[in-house]
Order: structure tokens, then sequence, then C-alpha cells
């Protein structure tokens, strides 16, 4: 065996056209067909593990796994012979348990199965023209039955058990509906065929004895017991433009050719292809599920109809529709939904439904979504992804990115992602593409369709062209490896095209017939081509001509590549071999072993190749190529590998084949040579977008973020409205338990006062009863005493009373015993004479029955001869009442087998009846225990009332407490409460004046940070100046160096230039010294610098010009912007001093006319003292007004202060004015006077 191995990883297809394609295995896990392998693929995960097919299997026709998940039935065709293999699932990994190839019966496939209820026999399907059902026990490899369910070669659709009767089968097909039951050890049908016969495609068992199916005209059966019970007709709510289009799209999907050998008879395309077409417009039941509802069935193309039970009735009503949805990558997006549903199945808790497709699709819904959705049609959603649904013609990978190109004859582009198992990109056009490469970089794609060749950008969530080429029917393109080439197959033309310039370089012509497949050399300088006229071509490309070829027409070559070292062709084709090509010649053959191989691809290393053959497998080998067959073959599609593909680092290996599949294989050397590059750099992570796309998503993003706002606001605006709301109900049920609270503390008073009278009137009957307790009890002890008397004497009389009778019962039994025996011998005498009386009579009689015999004897001759004739007579009668009698009864046993089928069923009935009230009476002992629990808990709690009372008084008498407390501390809060509004009252002034403070504060902190912005700008200027000036100081000492070093170069050169006067009456020397001076100081470099230097420094020079003149004119436009900033700051000061002073000044005027006032009124209270001398006698010295006097000197006072800070306000702003006037560039505005201060004014009022 070879050293280099496979093994699958990934599987990216579907093949819906086996029968019974998915199902669950558990609630995370199903298994689908896909290529020749079964997958297990975890829903959540996104893990696949697989179930290989048998060896040189043909490909699947039917699956069946068993009620209890534990077997999976596979039925095959290998080499053109029918096998059923069954695996155990539970075993990790799935192993074989048994295989079913032995037949005692002719068969030509397996076309249904299905396991038993217990999972301990299968029964098979086989196809026309034999047609017979086996019922298998599957463990031993014993047929139990067989029987030909059709003799007119009918297609059978479907089998299957009841699932609640191992012995009970039901079959669906063309024209038929049977009912089998095993009995005997044979299969019986119980139910005869009534109305006219209908084309049931599909069925499910809802019950024990219940079946529904549905047929190809779109109506469903409910059969109970073989007899029909319900009927009802699924109708199409598509409107009449579509239906009339349909023949169209049956003809569109007609041209998908799907293979052969793996669709199973009768497939899905002969059941279409037998539908009249009259019945097109009309849906189609290709499947059924039951679940515990109800039951689920496709409703024609796209369409899915849930039935549940009606709860009246025995009968069903749809109560939803699932639909597939739209497609809006598709060309068509109408097509998407027009794809019978041929499979469907429940998750075992029925959370989900899964359905496959005609077009190889899986789709999932879960069923609470289809309940929320009610009126409205629910849609499916895909499984994984959308996948191939034909064959698959092109297939390359990149180096940049894990990235795998696909395209289909289904019109599909899809690139898939390796490492994440994923499907990136996918787009399907109007013309079928049978070629694609993906450039190195992973960015771009050559696709080849019907009608022309096309460069495509794949970008972020598109795939655009950008270029197109009128290449018609290219079967073959591919990228150089450098990927600034790529090379298009017209024909028998290979076209070479630039990935830069987009144009076509050369045309390599050569071949005879179609070239059907080229390979690029490590270096892209040499190009190699195969075609079936079976020649092999390896072309330069510096020159457009051949440099080798080998041809052998008896050859059609399907695939060529060459060895990493470019020295070895390897070539694959028609005649079963694998040929090693170099220098225009074979070199060696390797037998293929009654194969075609259809691709080929060998590895980075050059230590591993891989072929794929035509019958589906793939073929590992080493390279070199052993003598002997030594590979690994391993199973891998169910048609023939049409594309092969390794990636950059060899680590995996792609293959596609007509099976619309896509395999992804992990591949390792077991020597482990040549195999571990280890990637440098990782995987590119760019993606391609476009300008519109960027700016139309940021248009979006504005546009949200936009919404978003406005809908913070209106959420904001809600939620204070909400508040407010909120607030104000708070605050009406705050009064509102306030309220309650003061009600039922009154009651509770109430209720306290009624419970201290109640307590001293129950003390009181408690006083009253225990006296007559007392009473009571000494009056029963005397009467019970005189009681006990009395009994005790009559006790004595009835002792002496029995005494006496025993002594008479004695004397009896003596007389008794003595009149007993004389008895026994009277009646012995009596009975003697009897019998001898008897024996007299009895002899007699003997001699009489002697007479009768001999009379009897003669009497019996003579009857006998007479009852012979009437024995033939009655015999004719009874013969004919016999054949009478028989056939009743064998209408009566028809009729008891029913009755018994009946009452099996009641039996059942009853069982479950009994069981159901044994049940109930296990629940009726437990509720009876949880009574007594709950009894003991109501005691247990009526206990803690008890106390909880108790402590509920003590807690109270606390709360009385509290609340005189409470009391006597809201009159000292009362107290203090105006204590506080005192104090207020005082501090509300002092607030005031701290406020009008704090404001012209803040206002000198804004000017005073006004100010250290401007110092700072200015700081920075002089710093910007300052480097500038250090700049031009090492320029200019750069300069002067230069200059230096100028003049010792004129020294030398002067003193070099006497030197050679010295020679001027010698003209050769002179001339060869003025040549050496030449050649030392002047060289043609020099002059070029010189020149070139010149004008750089004149360069330079006006550049810096420029650059000092424009930061010059911008200091300039600073200076002015700052001046004019100065001014108008200084303005502000300045109108702020004039009001300030306009204040000052009226201020003063008050003080004034205050003045002047408190000067008349002293003059006048003088004027009164002097004229009522008499009356300030009688008047005390403490009643006298003391309030002018004091009120006079504190608005002095007030006034003094009031002026004096004005004054060093006044001051401080002068200051402030005559910095700013020293500050450059600062002029003052002129005209502008301050008003005088009349200081001396203000002295004289002062010292009046």
């Amino acid at each position: 065996m070879s050293t280099v191995v496979a093994q699958s990883l990934h599987v990216f297809g579907l093949r819906s056209h086996v029968s019974n394609n998915v199902f669950f295995f558990d609630e995370q896990i199903i298994i689908f067909p896909s290529g020749n392998h079964c997958v297990k693929y975890n829903v959540d995960q996104k893990w696949q593990k697989f179930i290989p097919g048998s060896d040189k299997s043909q490909g699947m026709l039917a699956l069946a796994i068993s009620p209890n998940r534990r077997y999976l039935a596979i039925s095959e065709t290998v080499q053109d012979k029918p096998v059923i293999t069954i695996y155990e699932l539970s075993a990790i990994p799935c192993r074989k348990r048994k295989i079913l190839n032995n037949f005692d019966f002719p068969v030509q496939k397996f076309i249904c199965i299905a396991f038993s209820p217990d999972s301990k026999y299968l029964l098979t399907q086989t196809s026309p023209p034999e047609s017979n059902l086996v019922y298998w026990l599957w463990e031993k490899q014993k047929v139990m039955a067989i029987v030909r369910i059709d003799t007119q070669n009918n297609a059978v659709y479907q089998v299957s058990f009841n699932p609640q009767d191992n012995t009970q089968i039901c079959i669906t097909g063309n024209g038929m509906f049977k009912l089998l039951r095993f009995a005997e050890g044979t299969l019986k049908q119980t139910n005869f065929q009534r109305g006219e016969p209908q084309n049931y495609l599909a069925h499910t068992w809802v019950s024990d004895d219940k079946i529904i199916a549905g047929t190809d005209t779109g109506r469903l059966f409910l059969f109970e017991s073989g007899d029909q019970r319900w009927e009802t007709s699924i109708v199409v709510k598509e409107p009449t433009s579509e239906t009339k289009n349909l023949g169209m799209i049956h003809e569109s999907e007609s041209l998908i050719e799907f293979p052969a050998v793996s669709s199973p008879v009768p497939s899905y395309e002969q059941v279409m292809m037998t539908s009249s077409h009259s019945q097109l417009s009309l849906p189609q039941v290709f499947a059924i599920a039951a679940y515990s509802k109800g039951f689920a069935c496709s409703a024609g193309p796209g369409r899915v109809l849930l039935f549940e039970k009606m709860e009246d009735k025995e009968f069903y009503r749809e109560s939803r529709e699932i639909r597939i949805p739209v497609d809006p990558q598709s060309n068509d997006p109408s097509q998407s939904d027009k794809q019978d549903v041929l499979c469907m199945c429940f998750s075992p808790s029925e959370e989900t439904l899964i359905a496959s497709t005609s077009k190889n699709q899986l789709y999932s819904i879960t069923m609470s979504l289809t309940e929320i959705s009610k009126g409205e049609p629910a849609h499916f959603e895909y499984l994984m992804y959308p996948l191939h649904s034909a064959s698959i013609t092109g297939l390359d990978t990149c180096i940049r990115k894990p990235l795998i190109a696909t395209c289909s004859v289904d019109r599909s582009v899809r690139i898939w992602n390796y490492e994440s198992n994923s499907l990136e990109l996918f787009k399907e056009y109007q013309e079928e593409a049978y070629t694609i490469s993906l450039h190195p970089s992973g960015h771009y794609i050559v696709v080849g369709f019907a009608d022309k060749l096309r460069i495509m950008n794949l970008l972020i969530d598109d795939i655009r062209s950008f270029k197109e080429y009128s290449v018609r029917g290219c079967r073959e393109c591919s990228f150089s490896n450098g990927g600034h080439l790529f090379a298009a197959v017209n024909g028998n033309v290979i076209h070479i095209f630039s990935t830069t310039s987009l144009e076509n370089i050369s045309n390599l012509k050569g071949h005879t017939g179609k070239i059907r497949s080229v390979a690029w050399n490590t270096d892209d300088s040499k190009l190699i081509s195969c075609g079936t006229d079976g020649a092999v071509y390896e072309w330069s490309l510096s020159t457009g001509k051949r440099e080798t070829e080998c041809v052998l027409k008896s050859c059609s070559y399907n695939c060529v590549t060459i060895s990493p070292d470019s020295k070895i062709i390897f070539a694959v084709g028609s005649d079963q071999t694998l040929k090693e090509i170099a220098d225009s010649s074979v070199i060696r053959e390797m037998s293929a072993f009654d194969v075609i191989y259809t691709a080929i691809v060998i590895s980075h290393s050059g230590r591993m190749m891989f072929v794929g053959t035509s019958v589906g497998t793939i073929r590992a080998m080493k390279y070199p190529l052993p003598l002997l067959k030594e590979f690994n073959e391993y199973q891998a599609h169910a048609g023939p590998v049409t594309k092969m593909s390794l990636t950059f680092d060899d680590q995996f290996l792609l293959s596609v084949a007509e099976d619309g599949c896509l395999f992804t294989w992990k591949v390792f050397d077991k020597d482990g040579r040549g195999i571990k590059r280890e990637r440098e750099v990782g995987f590119a992570e760019e993606v391609l977008v476009t300008k519109t796309d960027m700016e139309e998503k940021a248009q979006v993003m504005l546009e949200l973020k936009t919404r978003v706002e406005e809908l913070k606001m209106e959420n904001e605006y809600q939620l204070r409205l909400k508040d407010m709301n909120y607030s104000e109900k708070i605050k009406e049920l705050t009064d509102k338990f306030l309220q309650e609270m003061e009600s039922l503390k009154t009651k509770n008073q109430v209720l306290k006062a009624e419970k201290e009278k109640q307590d001293v009137l129950h003390r009181e009957r408690m006083d009253d009863l225990l006296d007559k307790q007392s009473r009571e009890l000494q009056d029963l002890e005397c009467c019970n005493n005189q009681k006990l008397l009395l009994e005790y004497e009559k006790y004595q009389e009835l002792q002496l009373k029995s005494q006496r009778m025993q002594e008479e019962y004695e004397k009896q039994l003596r007389d008794n015993d003595e009149t007993k025996s004389q008895a026994l011998e009277e009646l012995t005498e009596f009975y003697e004479a009897k019998l001898q009386e008897k024996t007299t009579l009895l002899e007699e009689a003997q001699e009489d029955v002697r007479q009768q015999l001999r009379e009897f004897e003669e009497t019996k001759k003579q009857i006998e001869e007479d009852e012979d004739r009437e024995i033939q007579d009655i015999k004719t009668k009874y013969e004919k009442k016999l054949r009478d009698e028989k056939e009743a009864n064998l209408r009566l046993k028809g009729e008891t087998g029913i009755m018994r089928k009946k009452f099996s069923s009641l039996q059942k009935e009853i069982e479950e009846r009994t069981n159901d009230i044994e049940l109930l009476k296990g629940e009726q002992v437990k509720l009876q225990g949880v009574i007594k629990s709950l009894e003991k808990d109501i005691m247990g709690l009526k206990r803690e009332i008890q106390e909880r009372d108790e402590t509920i008084q003590d807690k109270e008498k606390r709360i009385y407490d509290l609340k005189k407390k409470n009391q006597e501390l809201e009159k000292f809060k009362f107290v203090l409460d105006y204590k506080i509004k005192e104090l207020k009252k005082q501090i509300e002034p002092r607030e005031n004046e701290i406020k009008v403070m704090k404001e012209q504060i803040q206002e000198m902190e804004a000017e005073l940070e006004r100010f250290h912005k401007q110092n700072t700008q200015l700081e920075l200027n002089i710093i910007e100046l300052w480097q500038k000036l250090r700049a031009t100081d090492q320029e200019m000492r750069r300069e002067r160096q230069k200059e230096r070093d100028l003049e010792a170069l004129v020294k030398r050169f002067k003193t070099d230039l006497h030197n050679c006067v010295a020679y001027i009456q010698e003209p050769r020397q002179l001339k060869e010294k003025v040549r050496a001076l030449f050649e030392k100081y002047v060289q043609r470099a020099d002059m070029v610098e010189i020149a070139g230097l010149n004008s750089d420094l004149q360069q330079e020079y006006a550049r810096q010009r420029e650059h000092l003149e424009r930061n010059l004119a911008t200091l300039k436009k600073k200076v002015v912007k700052e001046s004019e900033l100065h001014r108008t700051d200084y303005v502000r000061i300045m109108q702020e001093n004039v009001s300030l002073i306009k204040e000052i000044n009226e201020l003063r005027r008050e003080l004034k006319f205050t003045r002047s006032q408190v000067y008349d009124l002293e003059a006048a209270l003088k004027l009164t003292k002097k004229i009522q001398p008499e009356v300030s006698e009688t008047v005390s010295s403490e009643d006298l007004p003391s309030v002018p006097p004091t009120m006079r000197l504190n608005v002095q006072e007030e006034t003094g202060r009031i002026i004096e800070m004005q004054r060093l306000e006044i001051q401080r702003l002068r200051d402030q004015i005559q910095e700013q006037e020293q500050v450059p560039g600062f002029h003052p505005l002129a005209g502008v006077q301050l008003p005088s201060l009349s200081v001396e004014a203000d002295s004289k009022a002062q010292t009046k």
C-alpha cells in the first residue's frame, strides 16, 4: 500500500434523488447522502463525519434509519449487483453490522427500504419488472416472507411499517395502495382498493391504523384500516401567468442531467415525465411527514403545508404554509421557489423541520416561527448554504486566501472557504459556466461561459465582471502561477492574455481536436496542453511555438499536469493508463486497472500524486510511481471526477464530480518527506470594495446615526413624560396609602378597645364555667358511687343463677344419652326387615330385563334395516347443507378476521385505559399523601399565626411608645424650624452680596485667561522665529565652510598654474600640464555639478525668501488681528469704567441729598427740644428714640466704605489700562475721556 494518505474533511453537496435522503440522528445531528458517502452533520457545531459507501459502489439508491436510531441501512449497486449494508451508528466510527448480498430471488436493485418499530426486521422493495417485497430478519440474514407487489411494471414509491405493529405494512405506488399483514410466514393483503386508482407518491402513518397518502394531482387521502375516511385537494395559490410558465420551467429543469446510476427507480425525473401536461399545474405531493399535532406535506414547487387535527372530528385542516424563499443572488429569483420538496423530517423534539429539494438544496425552519407567522406564509432558511444542483465543471484555488472557486452547469459560480467550511460568494447567470480559474491573490476570477469569457472581481459581497472577451464555449482556462497571465481555450486554440493590460498576447495553434486541459510550469515560461486528438504539446510563451510534442491518436486525453521541476509531463486519458512524457516521448505507462482516469494532480513538493477516476474514486500514490498496484483508493463521488486541485501548501486536496459535490481532503505522507510546508505569511484578509458601495454604506451609516439620535431624543422625551406620569401616580398612591394608614390606625385602636372589653367578658365567663364544672363533678361522683353499689349486687345474683343452670344442663345430657341408645336398637331391626323385601324384588326385575333384551334385539334388526334407507336419504340432504355452510363459514371467517382486528384494537384501548386508571390511582395515592402533608403544614402554620399574633401585640405596644416619642420630637422640630427661618432671613442679604462679588471675580478671571492665551500665542511665535533663526545660522555656517573650501581650492589651482608657467617655452610639456590641470580641476561631472549647484542655490534662496515673506505676512496679519482684539477689549473696559463712574456720581448725589435731609432733621429736633423742655424731662432716657443718631453714624460708615472700595477698584483698572498701553501693537482709542472725579467735593462733604 502507498504511504500517501487522504482523509475526507468536508463535503459541499447533497444527492437529493436518493430515497429518504435526510433524517435526524438526534436533536443536533442529521444524516444525508453526499457523493458516495453518508454524512453525519452537526447543525450547531458545524462538523461532519463520514460513513463511506461500499468498495466499487456505483451509488446509493435508498436510506433508512431504525426507530431506535442505532442502525442505518443503505441500498447500493456494487458492480451491477444490489447490496444492502447495515451500519451501527452508535459505534465510533460507524462500523458495518451486516451485509445482505446473497439473494435467492431475482433482483436488479432495491429502491425502498424500511425498518420495523423494534428495529429487528427490514422491509425492502425491488425495482420493476420483479417488484418483489421482501420481509427480512436482518440480524440472521433470513428472508421471512416475499411477495410480488405488482405484475404490470407500475412504479412503487414507498414502503413502511406500522409504527406500533411489526406485522402490518403499507405500500404506495402508481395505481396502488396496499396494506399487508405478516402471518404464518406469508404476507397477505388485508385491504381492497375501491374507486379510481391514483398515483400515490408518498404516505405516512398518523396513528396505529390511520394513513395519510398524497397523489400527483394534489389530493390527500386519509385511510383507516384500509378504508377511505377523508379526502381533500391542495389549492394552488399562484397566479395564472406563473402556472402557464410551468411547462417552460420543467423544460429548463430537464436540461440538467444527473447521473443515471445513482438515481433510484422510479426517480423524480421519471415521475415528472409520467405526469401528463394537463397535470403540470396541479401540485404534486412528493413527501409527507407526521408529527404530534398532524402532518406536513409538500404542495407543489417551493411549498409545504402543515395540517393539524381538528379537535371535535377525526379529520385534518390546513393550518399554515411554508415557502422556499426567493434567492436574490439568482439571475431569475422566481426560479428558486420552483423546486419540489422531495423529502422532509422532523427533529425528535419536533422543534425543527428539514426539507430536501429537487435542486440538491437543504432547508430548515423552526416550528415556533411557523406559529408566530399566522396569516402570512413562513419561509424556509438554508440549513448550511446554497449547494450546486448539477455537475461541477470547474475548480481552482489560490495562494493568498483559503478560497475554492467552482462553476457548474446549473449556471452558478461559487466561492468556498476551506478553512471555515463555508460559502463566501455565490451568483447565478443566464449562461452555463464551463470552466473557472482563480487568481493567486484571490481577488479575481476568469470564467468561461457558453457565450463569452469574463474576468470578474471578487468583491466583499458580489462577483462583478469588468472585462469580457468574445471567446464562445471556453471549456478550459487557467491563471499562471505568478498571476500575470492567463490562458483560455477556444476549441483547438489557446489564447494567452495579460492580466495587467487585459490584452491578447499570443494565440497557440496546433491541436486538431478539442483541448481538454492546460497546465503551467512553475516559472510560467511554458504551457502544456492536451486534447481529444491524442496530442500533448509543450509551448514556449516567449516564442509562441511548440517545444515538444507527443501524439497518440488512439488515446483521447482528459487531463495533464507537470512535475515541479518542469521535466516530466503526466497525462491521463481514455486508454486506461497514466503516462509519463519527457522529451516528446512516453517514458513510462502505468495501468489504471480497468477504470478511466479523468483528472490528475501532483503536489508542489513532487512527492505525492492523486488521480480521479470515472467511477468517482480517488487514488493516492507516491512519486516516483510504483511498478506494482501500490496506491490507496478512496470512495468519494457518485459520478466521474471532473476536476482535482491541491492547495499551495500541499495540505488539502479538492475534488469535484458530475454528482455536484465538492470534497476537501486532508493529505499527508506517512514518510513525512517534502510535505510539511509551513506558511511564512498568513492568509490575506483584504477584500475588494467599490467606491460607490463604500459611499452608499457611509451614507446609510449617517442616515442610521441620525435616525438613532432622533430615536434617542424621542425615547428621552417619552421617558421624561413617563417619569412625570409615574411621579404623579406615586404622589397619588403615597397620599392614598397615608390616608389608609391613618384609617387603619384608627380601626386598630377601636379593635384594641373592643378586644380589651372581650378579654374582660371572657375572664368572667371562664370563672363562671369553672364554678359550674366543680359543682357538676361533685354531683357526678355521688351518683356514680350509688350506681356502682347497685351493679355489684346484681352481679352476685347472676353468679348464683349461672351455677343453678349448669347443674340442670348436666342432668338433661345424661337423660338424652339413655334415650339415644334405645332408639338405635329399634332402627336397626326395622331396616333389616326392609332389606329382605328389596332383594326379592331385585330378582324379579332381573328376569323381566332378560325378556326385554330379547325383544329389543328383534326390534333392533328391523329398525336398522329401516334406518339404512333413511340415512342414505339424509346423507344426500346434509351434503348439500354442508356445502352451503362451508361457503357461509368462509364469509364469516372474513368477518371474524375484521372483528378480531377491531377486538384487538379495542383490547389495546382497554389495556391503555386500565394503565391510565392505574396511573390515576397511583396519582390519587400520591395526592392523598400530599393532602396529609399539607394538613400537617396547615396545623404548623396555625401555630405560627398564633405566635406571630403575640409578637404583633408586643410590636404594637412598642409602636405606641415610639409614637409618643415622635410627638415630642415633632414639638422640638417645630421650635428648631422657627429658629432656622429667622437665621435664614438674616443670611439672605449676605448671600446676595457674596453672589454679586463672585460674579465680578468670574468676569475678572475670564479676562485673565484671555490675556494668558494671548501671551502663550506670542511665545509660540517667538519660538518659531528662534528656530528659523537657528536654521539660517546653520546654513550660513555651511556656506562659509564651502567658501573656505573653494578659497583653498583656488589657492591650490594658482600654485599649480604658477608651476605650469615655468614650462611656457616648452609647448608639449605645457600642453600636458594644462591637460593635467583640466583633468584635475575641471571634469565634466564637476561642471554639471557646479551648474546644478548654482541653479539649486538660486532655487533654494528663492524658496527661503518666499517662505520668509509668507511668514512675515502671516505675522503682520496676526499682529493686526491681535491689535483689533486689544482695541475691542480696551473699548469694553472703558465702557465698563464709564458706567461705574456714573454709578459712583449718582451715589454721591444721593449721599449729599441724605446728608442734607439728616441735617434738616437734626435742626428740627433741636427746635422741638427747645420748645418742649417739660416733655423731655418727663420722658425717661430709655424711652427716647436712639435710632436717628445711630442710623446717621451707620450711614456715614457705609458710604465711606463704599467710596473707598470704588476708589481702589478705579485705581486697579487704571493700572491695567497702563499695562495694556505699554504692550506693543496696542493703541487706545483717541477722543475717549473719562469723566473727572470731584475729589474735592467729596472731601468737603466728608468734613461736613
